[in-house]
C-alpha cells in the first residue's frame, strides 16, 4: 500500500491534477472528509451528527461524496452550509492529491487513515475503534465516533506531535518481493505423481 502512494506522490508531483486547481485550493487550507461505511451512513443520528459537525467549522471541507452517502443525504434532505463542499469521488491519484495538501482528513475510511498517516496530515477517525491503532498510538489519528462536539472539537485542536516513525515499512516491499524471487537459484522440487496405495 505505501509503494503504491508513493508511486501516486511521483505521478501528481510531475503531472498535477485539475482538482485542487479548479477548487482554488491553498496548502494547508482545507479539511478533506469522506464518509461511506453504513455504521454512520445508514443510521440517520450518527449521519446527522457528523454532518451537523461539518456545518458547524468554519474552515472549508472539500469532500467527495460517495454513493451511498450521497443517496442518504439526498433522503435526509442535507443542506450543506458554504464551508461543505460536495464533490463527485475522486480517483486515487487526485485523492492522493487532494490529501497531501489538506491541514486534516475526517473519514470513516480504513485505508485513509495510513495514508493521512504516511502523507504527515492529521486525522480524525469517524468511528468508535480502528484497525490501525498504531497511528492513534503515535498521536496522528483519534477516534471521534460520531460525536458532533468531539468532532468539532478536534478539528479545532487536535495536534500531531513532530515526530512520525515509518509505521508499516517503508515503501520498498515490491523492490524486496522481487529481490528475493530473483536470489532464488535452485527452484522448489516439482512433485511427483501421488502414489494410491
Amino acid at each position: 500500500m505505501l509503494d503504491v502512494l508513493r508511486w501516486a506522490e511521483q505521478q501528481f508531483r510531475r503531472n498535477p491534477s485539475k482538482v485542487v486547481k479548479a477548487l482554488e485550493l491553498g496548502n494547508n487550507s482545507y479539511l478533506v472528509a469522506t464518509l461511506h461505511r453504513s455504521e454512520n451512513t445508514d443510521v440517520k443520528d450518527r449521519l446527522r451528527a457528523i454532518l451537523d459537525a461539518f456545518n458547524s467549522l468554519d474552515e472549508c471541507i472539500v469532500f467527495p461524496v460517495h454513493p451511498r452517502t450521497r443517496k442518504a443525504l439526498t433522503e435526509m434532505g442535507f443542506k450543506p452550509k458554504a464551508n461543505v463542499r460536495l464533490i463527485a469521488p475522486l480517483g486515487y491519484l487526485e485523492m492522493i492529491e487532494l490529501v497531501s495538501s489538506a491541514r486534516m482528513v475526517l473519514t470513516d475510511s480504513g485505508g485513509l487513515q495510513k495514508e493521512a498517516y504516511w502523507l504527515g496530515v492529521p486525522c480524525l477517525t469517524m468511528r468508535n475503534e480502528t484497525e490501525w491503532i498504531e497511528t492513534v498510538d503515535e498521536g496522528w489519528n483519534t477516534l471521534v465516533g460520531a460525536d458532533k462536539e468531539k468532532i468539532i472539537e478536534a478539528a479545532k485542536s487536535f495536534s500531531p506531535p513532530d515526530l512520525r516513525p515509518p509505521l508499516y515499512g517503508l515503501g520498498a516491499a515490491a523492490e524486496k518481493c522481487v529481490e528475493l524471487i530473483g536470489s532464488q537459484s535452485v527452484l522448489a522440487p516439482a512433485v511427483g505423481p501421488i502414489n494410491a496405495h
